[in-house]
């Protein structure tokens, strides 16, 4: 396809894209559901293998937190 040509029709709608206020909640909803996953992690005991996994949702819970800060500026 040639860089001016288009396709006959978009493959998308306007409903298949987030607003950021949309996007933000949605990390709202999953960093309230893996703060509640590390906090039963916690409560449960950490062992060898808990301290793996509790590593990667606190590196989750980071990444995700910043990501909605990001929103808010």
């Amino acid at each position: 396809m040639a860089a001016g040509d288009r396709i006959p029709a978009d493959d998308w709608t306007d409903q298949d894209l987030l607003t950021k206020d949309e996007a933000g909640e949605r990390l709202d909803d999953e960093i309230i559901a893996v703060t509640g996953e590390l906090e039963r992690l916690r409560a449960a005991g950490i062992g060898p293998l808990e301290q793996d996994e509790a590593e990667l949702l606190t590196r989750r819970l980071d990444a995700m937190r910043a990501a909605r800060a990001s929103f808010r500026n």
